[in-house]
């Protein structure tokens, strides 16, 4: 599993197709996959996003980085970073932006690398 971070429009995604070599056919939006797709994608990108849909269907993701160790080893996940911005006035926005945080801590702890994106330059972080 590898997890690639960084602010929203930083080239996160066209870093991971660079670097990993994947097209759009081996990638799925978070923002429009099913729960089941993370299991079975390449690469998902919009993590943050497939998060926040979750959270709405009031889905357990306590062990969520465990269940993709066994599924989908292999994935790719691309999150925006979420926790550098205003707290949100909104109680769910706040469950979200903490959930986002706690399950991407998570998922780096268990993945094998994980990288920070700005400007389009991808910095290792992690490489277990």
């Amino acid at each position: 599993m590898q997890l690639i971070i960084g602010g929203a429009f930083q080239g996160k995604k066209e870093y991971a197709m660079a670097v990993q070599g994947l097209e759009e056919k081996d990638m799925k939006d978070g923002a429009k996959a099913s729960y089941e797709d993370i299991f079975s994608t390449r690469c998902l990108y919009h993590f943050h996003e497939w998060i926040r849909a979750r959270l709405l269907e009031n889905r357990d993701l306590s062990n969520l980085e465990e269940e993709l160790s066994g599924k989908n080893p292999e994935i790719v996940l691309i999150s925006n970073e979420l926790g550098y911005g205003v707290v949100p006035v909104d109680a769910f926005d706040r469950k979200y932006r903490e959930a986002v945080g706690r399950i991407c801590t998570r998922t780096a702890a268990r993945a094998k690398r994980v990288v920070r994106v700005t400007c389009g330059i991808g910095t290792v972080i992690k490489d277990a």
